[in-house]
């Protein structure tokens, strides 16, 4: 039996995706705050099994929250 991922979850670029769902930039690893992703980037779809990307637009690794499962 496997335990779905809460909303709220955080998981980091490089790490596979438990969950699909939506997922929102929840800051940057290093902790900087720029440069700003992209409005198109705030939010991605991602399937399980898939990779958490970067930031395309700064290429730097980020977290990211899961909204909404789907």
């Amino acid at each position: 039996m496997t335990t779905a991922t809460a909303v709220g979850a955080r998981r980091k670029t490089g790490e596979t995706c438990p969950e699909s769902g939506r997922w929102r930039f929840d800051g940057y690893l290093d902790g900087t705050s720029s440069p700003p992703p992209t409005p198109e980037e705030m939010e991605i779809p991602l399937s399980k099994g898939e990779t958490f990307p970067p930031i395309r637009s700064s290429g730097k690794s980020c977290w990211w929250k899961l909204v909404q499962r789907i």
